[in-house]
């Protein structure tokens, strides 16, 4: 999965995407002006290859939500996570209108699915997760994830579980660094990874591995790890859906060394897909040298990613009632309404 350069596809945009080992487009802030651009962006990502390519980005709400202007204001997850302490069933609801909310805007536009729930803990210390997370607890964390997945699928959409087995406890920030958590596996199994195995239960499609070095367990960050993502994550926990890799330009892949021999890692530890992302040289150069024969079980996994049919415009949820309810009481979150608990 790459990215393209600007707002509209470029020559080496449609080149880079036509090559067989490029299988989907993540799009960032820069890709989107309004959203009439947006709709033609993804309409002729959508016509480089038949069968299309994924379009996906990184859409969670707060501070991660690459698109605003004409798209609903989405809080960050720990809202929900304080609205959760105060009032259980209201933080349910809201955060499965949010995932409708998220999904029928970004399908209305094209868009497959975001790279979202964050199912990490939230221990109030990590410079990246933040209050990108629901809540410290685990069963908070649960509810949410579970009814924000579901406003997902009712948007048209499935959910993305990251960062497995947990990013929320180192403070380093893996795009700038290499995180390392120091903690027993007895211990992050117990805590961190109990929101993951419960949306591997629920029925969760695809979970994106954190560029986190667990020492206790593995020399190399779990997204490089066959023992994170076969062992555990495919054997003990039973997963059966997609694993996207991280961004590989970030500084908490390095360690895997260069582009190419990080993304055989990657995908050889059993990632079904790697991102690359904002480094169109080093996309050109694993192209050229990445030797790698697609797995079928893998292109079956990522097929069910594509998003269900959507609506020709956002005219076709704006007339529903009970959209434009959701919409209200999603924008209330974090100003504190009476109307919210009403």
């Amino acid at each position: 999965m790459l990215d393209v350069v600007s707002t509209e596809l470029s020559s080496e945009d449609i080149k880079r995407l036509q090559h067989p080992l490029v299988g989907g487009v993540i799009l960032f802030a820069r890709n989107f002006a309004n959203c009439t651009q947006l709709s033609a962006l993804t309409a002729s990502i959508h016509a480089v290859r038949q069968p299309p390519l994924l379009i996906a980005v990184d859409h969670e709400g707060g501070r991660v939500q690459r698109f605003r202007e004409g798209f609903t204001k989405i809080p960050p997850m720990r809202e929900f996570g304080k609205i959760w302490d105060v009032d259980r069933k209201k933080a349910k609801q809201l955060a499965t209108e949010a995932g409708w909310i998220l999904a029928a805007e970004l399908r209305a536009h094209g868009i497959d699915f975001s790279f979202t729930p964050v199912l990490d803990m939230d221990y109030g210390d990590s410079l990246v997760i933040g209050d990108r997370a629901f809540h410290g607890n685990t069963t908070a964390i649960n509810e949410l994830a579970f009814s924000l997945m579901q406003g997902l699928k009712k948007g048209g959409m499935e959910a993305v579980g990251k960062h497995f087995p947990g990013h929320g406890f180192v403070v380093a920030d893996s795009h700038v660094s290499i995180p390392i958590d120091e903690r027993s596996f007895d211990e992050i199994a117990q805590n961190d990874m109990q929101p993951f195995r419960q949306m591997i239960d629920e029925g969760l499609a695809a979970i994106m591995p954190a560029h986190v070095i667990y020492p206790k367990v593995d020399d190399k960050p779990a997204g490089f790890s066959p023992k994170w993502l076969q062992k555990v994550l495919r054997e003990r926990l039973g997963f059966n859906g997609v694993i996207f890799s991280d961004d590989l330009s970030m500084e908490g892949a390095t360690v895997g060394g260069d582009v190419t021999t990080r993304s055989l890692a990657a995908l050889n530890a059993g990632c079904d897909m790697v991102l690359l992302c904002n480094r169109p040289d080093l996309a050109d150069e694993l192209l050229e040298k990445l030797s790698w024969k697609m797995p079928a079980l893998s292109i079956v996994r990522l097929a069910r990613m594509h998003g269900e049919r959507k609506p020709a415009d956002l005219n076709h949820w704006h007339e529903s009632a009970e959209f434009v309810a959701a919409v209200k009481c999603v924008g209330m979150i974090g100003k504190s309404e009476p109307d919210l608990f009403a």
